[in-house]
């Protein structure tokens, strides 16, 4: 033994001083971790053929091992860190030999790139990386970002420290439509840092906002990191609940759990929103409170206004633009909660879980398994899941014992398919959407134009309100798409018509006009994720499409031609997205009514119009020579995600074959409290992001600690979003945080290094306040994911 150390401790920490070695040798991140991989396991083997490292395991052949095991004590839970006392055997790290090592290593490789790189399951779920950083390529290029600081910052401006606060909500609002950090820190430290500096903003609030600001990308959807870290934890999650649930003797996940270990990209974007608004919230009243402490080194800026529109009073702007928007929210909201407004689809499973709080649970299970089920899930909820079985395999004989009614009951159980669902709610979830949406359009285009007429708008009230009549005493849930459409056919008009007047209002604003088409572009597919229409990967494609036609309209219109294609393409991008969603588009079924084959019909016509959109949209921005740095920028960054990917399973490999992490799992273990591990874990993730970028923690220390901190009854949303927010502070941490070089770079000579790092420590304080808050209110998390039904 080296300086008392084991063997395994020694081989971490040769492969640790590799990976540092690595990285600061200047070869490239994504290349240098394979490298560092490779010599590790090299050094390794040549020590371990030396005898010179020599691991300290347990023998298992005593007597005073199997009386441990006689306890009661699972044999994976049996380690050097809880029985220290238990004999011990010298063995090599290597028992079969580095040779034996090599050929495991090869297969493991081969096995883990196709199940997670190539053709494993989440594949899928990584394209949206790719699609996503397109999204955010596109619209850095269209400079979306210099109007809206531009605009942002004639807002607050007026305030203390509104130049301040106004990068904070764009940098928030930036995070939700591109998410790439190097390139909002960029465009903000070449726009913003200028203008504070000459209107007297130290340079180190200055730096600190912009870096800070910049970050918010890797936590407010849609987030690179939470959909690398979603696919990863998805996984680590369902493995190592299966393994806890085999430890207690039940047969799978879903029986101890009472519901499927599963834990989605969708989901974990839920649960991020607030964290990140919250976030975001901590910046700007930072910068607030200290132009309030320091008004000398934050004052308030008048910045010229070139907004068209008229001018409007305070009353009538608190009016329209936040209390009845409030109301009108609020209401709805209310209303839902109290079941006015709801989900007109019944499904089975709420039908077998009602009477039982919290769900049905397999009761046919053994001694051992119900005694961990009844201490997870109480008592109680396990006496109601045995009366309700037992009740129900009553049913089930009555029925099998009452004369069959063969053909007949069947043709007879159909009509009743559409009849509607007792009970359900008078007003569906999707026209109640629909009239919030179009309500606030209404309010804010009043507020735009308080002395315009207000009849068409109040005409436009009164479709809405038409519509929701109808949908509560006309509607009802056992209805078809084409019926219901047919229903608010003249309401939905009334309602377009009014919207017409609207949109000419809004245009003539020009926060609304900077604001509004990125705002489109976010609710759609932010929107499609969230409520649950599709997963994070069309809804990346769907964000790039937009990107690109947002893009190529912007373009357009600077060389003074006509978007009307680009427009049109869009208005077929919402029909399509419309009818997939209100209708069955499946024409290979054995029986295809009229309904399907229209709706097929306009849905297939509105695809052709869309994608003749963007292709007409990535030609305008190719002969503007905007298109082809997009597509290699986004070559280089999806190219260093994955190489990193690979490289860090290889890392990966060469810890597992020297026991490495089966050592530090056991160390883990060994500590009573989950919370305590966690916390654990959370310092050391911490401390590796001042040497180490994101996807270096996500790829080599995740996978190492996944199986303890997912393996208990913690929340894996909590567990997920804790690692993101940690993760985000890396960026903000020196000498290495990437948010730090990228402002360096673009800084005027009079801002020192030593001024961004003063400038961000009161952020990264701020970044550990967030995770406090978080780990004291843990339903800031959940709160998102259980208002929406998934």
């Amino acid at each position: 033994m080296i300086f008392g150390l084991d063997g395994v401790e020694i081989g971490l920490l040769i492969v640790l001083l590799c990976l540092f070695g690595g990285i600061l040798s200047g070869f490239p991140v994504a290349f240098a971790i394979g490298g560092a991989g490779i010599i590790s396991f090299g050094i390794i083997a040549l020590l371990d053929a030396q005898g010179v490292l020599i691991h300290q395991a347990i023998d298992t052949g005593t007597d005073a091992y199997r009386e441990v095991l006689a306890t009661g004590v699972h044999r994976d839970d049996v380690s050097t860190f809880r029985y220290p006392d238990l004999p011990r055997v010298e063995v090599p790290l290597f028992e079969g030999g580095w040779e034996q090592a090599i050929n495991r290593n090869l297969s493991f490789v081969v096995n883990r790139m196709n199940e997670r790189v190539f053709a494993g399951q989440s594949i899928e779920t990584l394209l949206a990386v790719l699609m996503f950083v397109m999204m955010g390529i596109v619209l850095e290029r269209s400079k979306i970002a210099e109007d809206l600081l531009t605009t942002m910052a004639k807002v607050f401006g007026p305030l203390p420290g509104g130049l301040a606060v106004s990068v904070v909500v764009v940098g928030a609002f930036l995070a939700a439509s591109t998410g790439i950090v190097g390139a909002t820190v960029v465009t903000m430290g070449l726009l913003s840092l200028p203008t504070m500096l000459r209107n007297g903003y130290s340079p180190e609030l200055s730096t600190g906002v912009i870096a800070a600001s910049g970050t918010l990308g890797q936590i407010i959807p849609p987030s690179i990191v939470i959909v690398l870290l979603g696919t990863l934890a998805g996984d680590l999650y369902s493995t190592a609940q299966e393994a806890r649930a085999q430890s207690v003797g039940c047969s799978d996940a879903l029986t101890l759990l009472g519901k499927p270990a599963v834990v989605s990209v969708g989901t974990l974007f839920q649960a991020a929103m607030l964290p990140g608004v919250m976030l975001a919230g901590l910046y700007a009243l930072y910068a607030f409170g200290y132009a309030v402490v320091n008004p000398s080194k934050a004052p308030s800026v008048q910045l010229e206004s070139s907004a068209g529109g008229e001018i409007i009073t305070r009353r009538e702007g608190l009016t329209w633009f936040l209390a009845l928007p409030i109301v009108l929210i609020g209401g709805a909201v209310l209303l839902g909660q109290v079941g006015v407004i709801g989900s007109q689809v019944v499904r089975a499973v709420q039908t077998e879980t009602s009477g039982v709080e919290g769900g049905l649970l397999r009761t046919n299970v053994s001694e051992q398994c119900q005694a961990a089920m009844i201490d997870l899930h109480g008592q109680d909820r396990w006496d109601a899941s045995v009366a309700a079985r037992a009740a129900g395999a009553e049913a089930v004989a009555a029925e099998e014992a009452a004369p069959a009614d063969g053909a007949e009951g069947t043709d007879e159980a159909a009509p009743e398919a559409a009849a509607p669902v007792p009970n359900a709610p008078p007003i569906g979830t999707g026209v109640a959407t629909l009239a919030v949406l179009f309500g606030l359009t209404l309010i804010v285009a009043r507020g735009v134009a308080p002395s315009a007429s207000p009849v068409p708008l109040a005409v436009g009230a009164g479709g809405i309100a038409l519509m929701l009549l109808l949908d509560a005493f006309v509607i009802h849930s056992g209805m078809s798409s084409a019926e219901t459409l047919v229903i608010l056919l003249i309401p939905l008009i009334i309602v377009i018509w009014a919207m017409r007047h609207a949109a000419g209002r809004l245009s003539r604003n020009e926060l609304i006009r900077v604001v509004f088409p990125p705002l489109v572009l976010i609710v759609a597919v932010l929107g499609s994720i969230l409520g649950g229409i599709t997963n994070p990967t069309p809804a990346a494609a769907l964000g790039a499409a937009g990107a690109i036609m947002l893009a190529a309209y912007r373009k357009l219109k600077e060389e003074g031609r006509s978007g009307q294609v680009i427009l049109i393409a869009t208005y077929a991008t919402i029909l399509m997205i419309l009818a997939g969603v209100n209708f069955d588009l499946r024409i290979n079924q054995e029986t295809v009514t009229v309904v399907t084959w229209l709706a097929f019909l306009v849905a297939f016509t509105a695809y052709m119009v869309a994608f003749f959109g963007v292709l007409y949209g990535v030609w305008v921005l190719y002969r503007g020579s905007v298109m082809s740095p997009v597509v290699r920028e986004t070559a280089k960054v999806t190219s260093m995600v994955f190489t990193i990917l690979i490289g860090s399973q290889l890392l990966n490999l060469v810890v597992i074959s020297f026991g490495g992490e089966h050592y530090i799992q056991q160390f883990l273990k060994s500590f009573d409290s989950e919370f305590k591990v966690f916390l654990i874990v959370m310092l050391v993730m911490f401390i590796l992001g001042f040497v180490l970028d994101f996807l270096e923690i996500i790829y080599i220390v995740v996978p190492i600690v996944g199986p303890v901190i997912y393996g208990g009854t913690m929340d894996p949303k909590w567990v997920t979003i804790m690692i993101a927010v940690n993760l985000q502070t890396s960026f903000l941490t020196p000498p290495f945080g990437f948010a730090l070089f990228y402002l360096r770079g673009v800084a005027p000579p009079q801002v020192t290094t030593g001024h961004i790092y003063r400038g961000v420590a009161p952020f990264v304080v701020i970044q550990v306040v967030g995770l406090a808050l978080l780990w004291a209110f843990p339903g800031i998390v959940s709160i998102i994911p259980d208002l929406i039904p998934n």
